[in-house]
C-alpha cells in the first residue's frame, strides 16, 4: 500500500488525475482517494477504474456524478456533506479540475458558502503540451476550445492574433484540420505551431512546423485521441500597406467584408477601423 488512509478536514478537495499514463498520480491524490468521506466525479467509471488500478478501497463511500449537466440540486447535497463535517474529492474525468473541466460552480458555492479549499496539484495537459512543444513557456496564454462555428471562431483568433504569449488550445480530433486552416488565414500560415495528440500515452505524437505545414500534414483526417495545439507568440513586426491589402483580398474570397477585416487587423495587431476602411475601399474599387 503506497497511500495513507487518514482523517482529513472537512472542505472540498480538487484533485488532478492523471490525462494517460496511470502511474502519473501523486501520492498526495491517493491519500486523498483514500481518505475522503465523498468522492465527486465528472465520470464515475473513470473515477472507480483509476481506484481500482491503485487499490483504493472505496468500501461504504458514495462516488457522486458531478460534471457540466450537474443541477443546483446535487451542487446543493455536496455542500450540505461538507456542513456536516465531511470531506468532499472532486476529480475530473483526467488532468486538473476546473482546467476546462467543470468544478468552477462547486468552488464558487464552497467559497460562497466559507468552506475550505484546497487544491491537490498533478497532471495537466496545457503544461506537458508546453513541455514538450519547443515553443517559448515563460508567458502563455490558455484558450480552451474554440467556437465551433467558422465565423466565432475566426473572430476569437483575430483577437488573439498579436497577443506576446504562447497560445495553448484544445481542440477535438475531428476538428484540428479546420482549426490549422482557420489558423493560417487569421494568424499566418508561416507562424509556428505544434500539434501534440495522446499525450503520456502508448500513442503519444507531437508534431511540430509551421501551420501551414501542419493544415497540410493532417489534412481533413480526423486524428485519434485528445489533442492539444499550441501556436508561437506574435512577433510585432511592423507591416506594410501592400501586405495589408494583399492579405484583405485573400481573405475577401471566403470572408464577408466585416469578418476579413477583423481577421487582417487581428493578424497584424492593427485597429479594426482602419483595416474595415481599407476592406471598403478595396470592395468598392473592384
Amino acid at each position: 500500500m503506497i497511500f495513507e488512509t487518514k482523517p482529513l478536514s472537512a472542505g472540498l478537495y480538487f484533485v488532478a488525475t492523471p490525462i494517460g499514463a496511470a502511474r502519473d498520480i501523486t501520492l498526495r491524490a491517493l491519500d486523498i482517494l483514500a481518505s475522503a468521506n465523498v468522492i465527486a466525479a465528472e465520470d464515475t467509471r473513470t473515477a472507480r477504474k483509476l481506484m481500482d488500478i491503485h487499490g483504493v478501497p472505496l468500501g461504504s463511500r458514495r462516488v457522486v456524478a458531478y460534471h457540466d449537466h450537474s443541477t443546483e440540486n446535487v451542487r446543493a447535497r455536496l455542500m450540505a456533506e461538507i456542513a456536516a463535517g465531511k470531506s468532499v474529492a472532486y476529480v475530473s474525468e483526467a488532468g486538473t479540475p476546473l482546467v476546462a473541466d467543470p468544478g468552477f460552480a462547486l468552488g464558487r458555492a464552497a467559497i460562497a458558502a466559507g468552506f475550505q479549499i484546497i487544491g491537490a496539484p498533478g497532471p495537466s495537459a496545457v503544461l506537458a503540451a508546453l513541455t514538450v512543444s519547443g515553443l517559448p513557456s515563460d508567458r502563455f496564454l490558455f484558450v480552451g476550445f474554440l467556437p465551433t462555428t467558422a465565423a466565432a471562431r475566426r473572430t476569437e483568433l483575430a483577437a488573439l492574433a498579436d497577443v506576446s504569449a504562447t497560445l495553448v488550445f484544445y481542440e477535438s480530433p475531428k476538428r484540428v484540420g479546420k482549426l490549422l486552416t482557420a489558423m493560417c488565414e487569421t494568424l499566418g500560415a508561416g507562424r509556428s505551431g505544434v500539434v501534440c495528440r495522446e499525450l503520456t500515452k502508448k500513442f503519444e505524437e507531437v508534431l511540430r512546423g509551421t501551420l501551414g505545414e501542419l493544415a497540410l500534414a493532417i489534412g481533413d483526417a480526423p486524428l485519434r485521441g485528445e489533442v492539444v495545439v499550441l501556436v508561437d507568440r506574435g512577433d510585432g513586426r511592423e507591416t506594410g500597406d501592400d501586405e495589408i491589402e494583399a492579405a484583405l483580398r485573400n481573405a475577401m474570397k471566403t470572408m464577408r467584408v466585416k469578418d476579413a477585416a477583423t481577421a487582417v487587423a487581428g493578424a497584424f495587431g492593427l485597429a479594426r477601423r482602419d483595416v474595415y476602411q481599407a476592406a471598403l475601399k478595396l470592395e468598392s474599387d473592384e
